[in-house]
C-alpha cells in the first residue's frame, strides 16, 4: 500500500520507439518532446483512452507516474511480443496465411472491443 512512483517499476530494455517516447516494460512520453510538438493533450487522450479498455487483445493501463522529464504509463503486458517482431524475428521475414489470418482475427476482436466502448483511436 505504498504509492507508486518511479523507483517501484524496473527498466529492462526498450521495446520500441513512438512519436514522443519510448516503450519499455512501460511507456515513457519525453515532456520536452511532448511540448515541443504540442502533444499535450495527446498525452492525456492516449492515457484516458487506455485507462478505459478493457481487451485481451488491446493493452491497457496499469499505473502513470511522472518524474522531473517524462510521463510514465505502466501497461498490461501482452506476451509474445508485438506484431512487427514476429514479422521480422521469426524466421523469414513475413508468414504464412493461416498466421496471418490468425492476427487478422485478434486485430479485429481488439477493434472490436475498442468499438465497445466507442473509441476510434489511431
Amino acid at each position: 500500500r505504498q504509492p507508486v512512483t518511479k523507483h517501484t517499476f524496473r527498466h529492462y530494455r526498450v521495446l520500441g520507439k513512438g512519436g514522443f517516447g519510448e516503450v519499455s516494460t512501460e511507456l515513457t512520453f519525453c515532456k520536452a518532446r511532448i511540448k515541443k510538438r504540442k502533444g499535450e493533450s495527446m498525452a492525456l487522450n492516449e492515457k484516458r483512452i487506455l485507462e478505459k479498455v478493457n481487451s485481451r487483445f488491446v493493452v491497457s493501463l496499469s499505473y502513470t507516474y511522472e518524474t522531473k522529464d517524462a510521463l510514465c504509463l505502466v501497461l498490461t503486458i501482452m506476451n509474445g511480443g508485438d506484431l512487427k517482431f514476429h514479422i521480422y524475428n521469426m524466421g523469414n521475414p513475413g508468414f504464412d496465411e493461416e498466421r496471418a489470418i490468425f492476427y487478422a482475427a485478434e486485430l479485429c476482436c481488439g477493434l472490436e472491443d475498442l468499438q465497445r466502448e466507442r473509441i476510434v483511436y489511431r
